[in-house]
């Protein structure tokens, strides 16, 4: 959200108490000693912990059809597994949609939060989601607003849930954090004859490839979600923090008796960019190597021999140099 606009995206009581904290002249944090000394290295500075928020009635999480189920019915190709990405009604595309734009206006709220504190991006940022009463359902974007004293104001803060030791060392590896990515995807899968039989107690220790399917079909998509996300932010790539699978099941409304199982995976992580070369290239020290080649060991004493007596110095054997090296240190 630019900085310019956050006015017009916060309610009156978040604005009120950004002023009473930016009056103040103290700021707050979830930072912890280790977090707050990371930041300082990089020049950064915490300005307040920030805040957002949407609650959400989720109404219609998709239809009653099953996808799997009627597509088998009525194409020559059986289709096993549906998730939401392909957009049909009732492989729960409109949950995923609803659950990407809860996410991402809390997340612009809190950055919003981010600007009025003239902070310019957000660091260790936590997304949950809880119950919230009524039947409704809180999400919830929070964590610390940092700033680079001196530097230019952006139009829209970074944000990030990386720690304070990590955002100091992507900073330190010339890399910067640009926002917030997420990866969405619900799989639903109709039991089938195999699937069914493969879990009866009788049939022992076997793999059920129909549960297999839905798991890794629902995790491909909801990477390739992600992807999507950090080009839609132009970024060069993204570390993963988060990767969470829940899997549950439920009557099937077109067949009866019948049972879908549904796999719901989220992804969160932070895309990042390269601003500069590598920091710590220049900091690294110097590092000795000691050769086990005698002959050049050998020539590096002649060598540092030469320089400290010139006129005495004698040329010996690569193993008689050796072995003159190895009694005067037994004498020392």
């Amino acid at each position: 959200m630019p900085a310019q606009r956050f006015d017009q995206v916060l309610p009156a009581t978040a604005m009120a108490r950004l002023s009473e904290i930016n009056a103040s002249g103290t700021w707050a944090s979830a930072l912890s000693t280790q977090e707050f000394t990371a930041i300082k290295s990089v020049g950064f500075e915490p300005v307040g912990q920030v805040l957002g928020a949407a609650v959400y009635n989720i109404g219609v999480a998709s239809s009653k059809e099953c996808p799997t189920y009627s597509e088998r019915r009525v194409t020559k190709m059986p289709v096993y597994t549906m998730v939401s990405s392909s957009g049909v009604m009732a492989s729960f595309a409109p949950l995923v949609n609803t659950l990407y734009e809860a996410r991402r206006r809390a997340i612009a709220r809190m950055s919003a939060e981010c600007a009025a504190l003239g902070g310019h991006g957000v660091v260790g940022v936590s997304l949950e989601l809880g119950p919230f009463p009524g039947g409704t359902v809180e999400f919830k974007a929070m964590g610390t607003a940092v700033r680079a004293p001196g530097g230019v104001r952006l139009k829209t803060p970074f944000t990030s849930d990386v720690s304070g030791q990590e955002f100091a060392k992507l900073i330190m590896a010339g890399m910067v954090p640009v926002s917030l990515v997420l990866g969405i995807s619900i799989g639903r899968r109709h039991d089938d004859w195999l699937a069914r039989g493969q879990t009866r107690w009788s049939v022992g220790n076997v793999e059920v490839h129909g549960y297999t399917e839905l798991v890794n079909r629902t995790r491909a998509d909801a990477r390739n979600e992600l992807m999507l996300d950090v080009s839609r932010v132009h970024a060069e790539g993204v570390v993963v923090k988060r990767m969470d699978l829940r899997t549950s099941g439920e009557r099937c409304e077109a067949v009866m008796g019948g049972r879908d199982h549904l796999a719901e995976v989220t992804v969160i992580g932070t895309a990042i960019t390269q601003f500069t070369r590598d920091r710590r290239a220049a900091l690294r020290p110097s590092l000795p190597v000691l050769s086990l080649d005698p002959e050049r060991r050998a020539a590096a004493r002649r060598s540092r021999a030469r320089y400290d007596h010139p006129q005495t110095f004698q040329v010996l054997e690569p193993d008689r140099q050796d072995k003159e090296q190895d009694a005067s240190e037994e004498q020392l």
